[in-house]
């Protein structure tokens, strides 16, 4: 399982060719986003990369879920999605 991890400040073109070139090797990447601004960069991400996936026949779903992370030695809830071929 390949996790990208997102921030605030990441490109979310960026982002979605990650997850365009991760879900075209066969494998479900899971995007992790801690705070409102990476979460918005994130979702974008995975919209933009359905785009560049339609191009090559294939459609995307993500499924969100809350993961307890730690960072720095205290523990953070993150938003995971697991983006899947549909």
């Amino acid at each position: 399982m390949e996790i990208l991890k997102v921030s605030a400040r990441s490109r979310s073109t960026a982002v979605a060719g990650a997850i365009a070139g991760v879900i075209r090797e066969g494998t479900n990447p899971d995007v992790q986003a801690i705070g409102a601004g990476a979460v918005n960069q994130a979702i974008k991400a995975v919209a933009i990369a359905r785009g560049y996936l339609r191009e090559d026949g294939i459609d995307i779903i993500c499924v969100p879920s809350f993961v307890e992370i730690v960072i720095e030695g205290q523990e953070r809830t993150a938003i995971r999605l697991t983006v899947e071929r549909r």
